[in-house]
C-alpha cells in the first residue's frame, strides 16, 4: 500500500463503521480507498486498479462514470436536486414511472418509490397487509418465504429473509415468518432435473399455503437466485406453480427481484422466464445504474384501489422517506433505461454469458469444486471440502477470504459469499477482461483450497 492510500485508510479508520464488516479485521486486511472509478475499473489513490467483478454490490450496470449518465445527472442538477414528494411531483419521477409501468411484466400499473432495497420490500410487505385489512380480512397477517432467502437487513426485510448470518442475532425483535423448503437446484438428487426439484420442492410450499391461506398475506421469493444466500438457482417452473396456487388461494405474490433485475439473469426481468406477473415487484441496485439510491415497488391497480377513498376511511397508505422520488435518482434511473433502448444490451449479454460459461469451464474438474451454475450474467463457483459429499468447508476457515486477498492482489475485486466465488461484473466488460477474471479467481480458490 502507497502512502496515499495509507493516509486516507488510517484517515477512515479513525471515524468510519463499514456494512457488512468485522472491523478487527483491518487490522492486517487494508482497506482501499477508492478515488475514482471508469468502466469495470475502480482506482485507488496510489493509482493501482481493480477489475468491479461484483458490480459494487450488485448496482453497477454500465460501468463506472458512464458518459450518458453523468450527463444527465449533470443537466438535472441545474434544474431540481429535490422536493417534497406529497402532494409535489416532478418530470423525473413521472417519466422513470411511466417507463417502469411499460417495462414490467404486464399488470402492475401503479409504482410507489423508496429509498433502497430493504425499503422496497417493508413497502411491499405492509401494502399487502394493509390491503387485507382495507378489504375486511384483518385476520390475514403473516408471510411465508423461502429457506437461505435474504430480503434486505431492516426489521421486516429481515424478518421475511432466512439466512441465519444476517438474522439470528435480531430475531427477538422480529415478526415470525414460514420458510418452505427452498426450491434451490443445488440440492436435487443425482439425476434429477432442475423442473422436477423445483416441482418437488413446491409440494412442501403448497401444503403451507392451503393449511394457513386464511391467515397468510403473501409469499415473497427471489426469483430464479437467492443471491445472499449463495448464489444458490432454481427452475423456472416453481414460480409458474407458485403464481397459480396464489392465484387460486387469495394469496399475494411479491417479487423481489432489486438483485436479479434488469437484465441479471439474461432477461429483463427473472420473472419473463416463467411468464408470470407479480403482485407486488421490488426493484432496486441497478436502477439507476449504480449512481443514486433509489428503489420501487410496481403493483396491480386492484391493490392501489383498495386505498383510494375518502380521507376519514383512513385507508391511505400512510409510508413515505424524506428523499421518495428524489429527482437526481429518477434521472439516474430514465439514463439507465435510455441505454437499453440504445443498443441490444441482453442479446451482448448472453454472449458475454456464453465467454464466462467457458473461461469457467475447467472449474467443473477441480477436487474442491461442488459446481459451476449460472443464470445469465451471474455465475456462481461452489467451494467445498469433499466434491463426492459435497461437505462444505467450515465457515470459521474463511476460504472466501483467501481468494478475495489473492484477488486484489491481481487487480481485481471479488467479495465471495462464504465458500462460494461469484462473478456479477457490470455489462460494458469484455471477454478479455471476463477471462482475466477468471484466471484470477481460479489462482484464488488454488489458495483458498491449499490446507
Amino acid at each position: 500500500m502507497g502512502s496515499a492510500d495509507r493516509e486516507w485508510m488510517e484517515r477512515d479508520l479513525a471515524v468510519l463503521w463499514h456494512p457488512c464488516s468485522q472491523m478487527k479485521d483491518h487490522e492486517s486486511l487494508p482497506l482501499i480507498p477508492i478515488r475514482r472509478g471508469e468502466g469495470v475499473w475502480l482506482e485507488d489513490f496510489d493509482g493501482r486498479r481493480y477489475l468491479d467483478a461484483i458490480s459494487s454490490w450488485w448496482v453497477n450496470l454500465f460501468g463506472h462514470c458512464h458518459p450518458a449518465i453523468n450527463a444527465a445527472l449533470a443537466d438535472q442538477l441545474g434544474r431540481l436536486e429535490h422536493v417534497i414528494f406529497a402532494g409535489f411531483s416532478h418530470e423525473p419521477g413521472i417519466r422513470l414511472a411511466e417507463r417502469l409501468v411499460d417495462i414490467t411484466p404486464p399488470g402492475l400499473e401503479r409504482c410507489f418509490y423508496a429509498d433502497n432495497g430493504s425499503a422496497a420490500v417493508e413497502v411491499a410487505l405492509k401494502m399487502s397487509f394493509h390491503y387485507w385489512r382495507n378489504r375486511g380480512r384483518p385476520g390475514k397477517t403473516r408471510f411465508v418465504t423461502l429457506e437461505n432467502s435474504y430480503h434486505g437487513e431492516t426489521l421486516g426485510a429481515l424478518a421475511v429473509g432466512d439466512v441465519p448470518l444476517y438474522k439470528e442475532t435480531y430475531r427477538p425483535l422480529l415478526m415470525e415468518a414460514v420458510a418452505a423448503p427452498s426450491p434451490d437446484a443445488y440440492g436435487r438428487e443425482p439425476g434429477e432435473t432442475e423442473a422436477g426439484y423445483a416441482e418437488r420442492r413446491f409440494r412442501d410450499m403448497l401444503a403451507i399455503l392451503e393449511r394457513g391461506a386464511d391467515e397468510i398475506c403473501a409469499v415473497i421469493v427471489e426469483p430464479l437466485v437467492q443471491c445472499a444466500g449463495g448464489m444458490r438457482m432454481y427452475d423456472p417452473l416453481y414460480l409458474r406453480l407458485l403464481r397459480a396456487a396464489c392465484d387460486r388461494l387469495g394469496i399475494h405474490l411479491i417479487a423481489d427481484e432489486i438483485a436479479v433485475g434488469f437484465g441479471r439473469t439474461g432477461t429483463l426481468f427473472a420473472c419473463e422466464q416463467a411468464g408470470i406477473s407479480p403482485d407486488f415487484l421490488c426493484l432496486s441496485k441497478g436502477l439507476t445504474g449504480g449512481y443514486l439510491p433509489l428503489a420501487a415497488v410496481l403493483t396491480r391497480p386492484e391493490i392501489y384501489a383498495a386505498f383510494y377513498d375518502d380521507y376519514g376511511t383512513l385507508k391511505a397508505f400512510l409510508h413515505s422517506h424524506s428523499y421518495t422520488g428524489n429527482p437526481l435518482a429518477c434521472r439516474a434511473g430514465l439514463a439507465t433505461l435510455e441505454l437499453f433502448d440504445a443498443a441490444d444490451v441482453l442479446g451482448r449479454n448472453r454472449e458475454l454469458a456464453r465467454c464466462m460459461a467457458d473461461a469457467t469451464e475447467r472449474f467443473q474438474e477441480h477436487p474442491h469444486v461442488a459446481e459451476v451454475r449460472q443464470r445469465g450474467m451471474i455465475l456462481a463457483i461452489e467451494m467445498v471440502k469433499d466434491k463426492t459429499t459435497r461437505e462444505s468447508y467450515p465457515w470459521q476457515e474463511r476460504r472466501g477470504l483467501r481468494v478475495y486477498r489473492r484477488a486484489l492482489e491481481r487487480g481485481v475485486l471479488l467479495r465471495p459469499l462464504g465458500n462460494v466465488i461469484y462473478f456479477m461484473p457490470p455489462y460494458v466488460i469484455t471477454p478479455e477482461q471476463i477471462r482475466l477474471m477468471a484466471e484470477v479467481a481460479w489462482e484464488g480458490l488454488l489458495v483458498a483450497a491449499e490446507d
